[in-house]
């Protein structure tokens, strides 16, 4: 993106500048702001429509499985494939976590698990090496993979464990209540304007907390209207 290059180029200008061999910083009040970028995501219908097709063999069948994983826990392709044993934890209040950090940003990401990434850990269990949890394939053949299944199932949005994240972000947590504070360290983010690009507040959301403040703003609105 623009911001992304303008931010390697901002980096290059200043240590021309720190070296003298700018005689000024060009740069200088510049602010540069990350584009508000629309990212895609799956529906709860969409993820439905995904577990239930068809796959043409076992590799696809585990990239569909791989993707859902990170549909339910909000993990990045690097930190799925890196995932080991010894990282699933009982946690204190009884229920098995993810206790990680991101490759990424090597901040800290605990993620309990739920009933959906343990049933795929449990399927997959003993089929890789080293410790794995899972059995990754490559990052570009899972791309591949997962081009043809978004095809296959006539998804708009291309599948990618971006869109993996989001959906996590979107679909999974913020749709169902969970404070964005929440998602942002189920994410692993630095800071909370990261989540903000990844979650989105679909219409159903919008539906259901207005239908919550309707109820209670109920008896308000009775006396209001009275007065009318």
């Amino acid at each position: 993106t623009v911001w992304g290059y303008m931010i390697v180029l901002k980096h290059i200008v200043s240590i021309a500048r720190n070296d003298g061999r700018l005689p000024f910083n060009p740069f200088a009040g510049y602010i540069n702001s990350p584009e508000s970028v629309d990212r895609g995501y799956l529906t709860q219908t969409e993820i439905q429509t995904l577990m239930n097709a068809p796959m043409k063999n076992a590799t696809h069948e585990l990239v569909r499985d791989l993707f859902v994983f990170s549909v339910f826990t909000g993990l990045a392709y690097s930190d799925v494939k890196n995932l080991t044993a010894d990282r699933l934890q009982t946690f204190f209040d009884g229920n098995l976590w993810i206790i990680t950090r991101r490759k990424k940003t090597n901040t800290e990401s605990n993620i309990r698990l739920l009933d959906v990434p343990k049933r795929i850990i449990e399927k997959y269990k003993g089929l890789a090496r080293d410790g794995h949890v899972f059995p990754v394939p490559s990052n570009g053949s899972c791309n591949k993979i997962l081009k043809e299944i978004g095809i296959q199932c006539g998804f708009k949005v291309r599948l990618t464990y971006h869109v993996a994240r989001h959906t996590n972000a979107t679909t999974v947590l913020l749709s169902h209540g969970v404070p964005i504070e929440t998602v942002s360290r189920l994410l692993g983010h630095t800071n909370i304007k990261t989540t903000q690009i990844y979650a989105k507040i679909t219409a159903q959301k919008i539906s259901q907390d207005m239908e919550t403040l309707s109820h209670k703003l109920e008896d308000m609105e009775k006396n209001i209207c009275r007065a009318i």
